[in-house]
């Protein structure tokens, strides 16, 4: 084999050895271009049959458009925001990642941080070193038959909650799509988020940042929770409102925290700056987003992802793809409309309920939708589990997330009916909540919700939309027009469904931005309003 027949690996971010040392091994060329400029990488890309990257490197269309003999592109870590999936898909290119490899060292780190918290050993650690001998100002608190509230019991915060049991604590989850059985199975207690707020002495999170968990503790859920509570975070920055956390610490309210994520990284320079506060303050203990920084974890992603690589370039079978499903879809333009129709129902119907949710019916009607029936209940599970779960969801993991948290779900095929030659419906059944949505195709493909909870509707399932009940007489949508407008939000589009004249209606209120939680409290407080929801896809 000559020089110019080997695969060359394009290696762009900084990487454990050990991924050079399995290429090598392999019998391919690995070429080390770390801290290149976007051109340099221009000039790169022509001669990579594979490329491997952490979070450094952005592969953008055009990068992926300059590289004609790309195969794989594989990344060492969890999130592939950094790589752009339609170009990839659309070249047939598999994208890779490794999930799983930080996860002992996000665990670790979080119970280092309970444990410095409760026992005050940073400030203790450095008042010693100053000269000082305080011994009574560092008096600590035992975590044992303590309560530790896990907002987020994915793969991490089991780790987490497993170590923590060997501390006798009390624990206490809250996880919108675990099921009851799995959680007592790991020694956690399921409950509401509120309920969590209020038990909890020490308060650990474990979720992704998106839009129904960005800002999640706040002032208003920080004034549900006890007395002198624990706050760490180890997970993503955004999900804790830091100016919230700056005034519950000063207030008292919170006794504590531990922080290794920041809304912005890094924070920005400067003493009168609220996160200069925070981070500076006497009882937060903080590091710089260190928790999967470990010797192992490291080698761990980097061996993880190599040999992912390696199987792709040898047309093996490989694990962790994100894109393997959607590039065979991709062939089928036929299905792809219906995919995203699936996935934005299932997004739908998840922020429609609060509840603890059950079981997953996902009906397919028409020939297409009755055709593709096991892809399309796939990408309902995508939508309603990414805004839930810990781990980026995709296609491929979207079952075997499902699984892991002991989410049922099924998919039927029905008759025609309506009017509508294809329609897509999604049932949740949840403890408080259930929830109905259907979706057809309109036009040139464009997707439609047309039946939300037994309501005929017409709703385009894009942006912010306002989605409330209300008892069905005049004036009802000009009092919640009237708050809108004073709020400045401005109205779009709306639709509106009954049964009967006169009973109970349903309104859907498509705006030009995120409805802020205040908004949504003075819409609730009207008469004849109730349910109100936000939701965002």
């Amino acid at each position: 084999m000559n020089r110019s027949s080997i695969p060359r690996i394009l290696v762009t971010d900084s990487i454990h050895p050990i991924c050079v040392e399995l290429l090598e091994t392999a019998g391919f060329e690995a070429q080390m271009a770390t801290g290149k400029t976007h051109d340099e990488l221009l000039a790169l890309a022509p001669w990579a049959h594979a490329w491997i990257i952490r979070s450094g490197t952005t592969i953008s269309s055009d990068l992926i458009d300059a590289a004609p003999l790309l195969r794989v592109i594989g990344r060492a870590g969890v999130g592939v925001d950094n790589v752009d999936l339609d170009a990839a898909t659309v070249r047939g290119i598999l994208v890779i990642n490794s999930p799983e490899g930080n996860t002992i060292s996000t665990a670790e780190h979080t119970v280092a941080m309970l444990l410095a918290l409760s026992r005050k050993i940073v400030a203790a650690s450095s008042s010693l070193k100053g000269g000082e001998w305080k011994r009574k100002e560092f008096t600590g608190i035992e975590l044992y038959e303590k309560t530790l509230g896990v907002i987020g019991v994915g793969k991490i915060g089991r780790a987490v909650a497993a170590r923590m049991a060997g501390f006798e604590m009390r624990m206490i989850g809250c996880d919108p799509v675990l099921s009851s059985e799995v959680a007592t199975s790991l020694g956690i207690e399921l409950m509401s988020l509120d309920d969590l707020l209020a038990e909890s002495d020490f308060i650990t999170i474990h979720t992704p940042i998106n839009d129904s968990t960005r800002g999640l503790l706040n002032d208003k859920t920080f004034s549900k929770c006890r007395d002198g509570v624990g706050i760490v975070n180890c997970a993503r920055g955004g999900i804790v409102d830091e100016n919230a956390l700056l005034r519950a610490l000063t207030q008292g309210k919170v006794g504590g925290a531990a922080l290794d994520v920041y809304t912005e990284e890094p924070p920005p320079a400067g003493p009168e700056t609220p996160i200069h506060r925070l981070i500076n303050h006497p009882l937060v203990v903080a590091t710089p987003h260190i928790a999967a920084s470990t010797e192992e974890a490291q080698e761990k992603v980097a061996r993880h992802v190599t040999e992912q690589v390696i199987r792709a370039l040898n047309d093996e079978t490989v694990q962790t793809s994100v894109n393997a499903l959607a590039i065979r879809m991709a062939s089928q333009p036929e299905v792809r409309p219906y995919v995203n129709l699936g996935e934005k129902l299932g997004k739908f119907a998840q922020q429609m309920t609060d509840s603890h949710i059950g079981r997953i019916r996902v009906g397919c009607r028409g020939e297409i939708p009755k055709r593709h029936a096991e892809v399309i209940e796939v990408a309902v599970l995508k939508g309603i589990l990414s805004g839930l779960s810990t781990r980026p969801v995709n296609l491929i993991n979207a079952p075997i997330l499902a699984e892991d948290i002991g989410l049922k779900s099924g998919v039927e095929t029905h008759p025609v009916e309506d009017g509508f030659v294809n329609r897509i419906d999604v049932d949740i059944d949840s403890r408080d909540f259930p929830v109905s949505v259907s979706g057809s195709l309109f036009g040139d493909r464009e997707p439609h919700i047309v039946r939300i909870q037994g309501f005929r509707m017409d709703v385009r399932p894009t942006g912010s939309i306002l989605l409330y009940r209300n008892i069905d007489k005049p004036g009802m949508l000009a009092r919640v027009g009237a708050i809108l407008a004073e709020e400045g939000i401005n109205i779009a589009a709306l639709a509106l469904g009954r049964q009967e004249p006169g009973t109970e209606a349903l309104t859907a209120i498509s705006v030009d931005e995120f409805i802020p939680e205040r908004v949504l409290d003075l819409i609730s407080a009207l008469e004849g309003v109730s349910s109100v929801r936000p939701i965002r896809l």
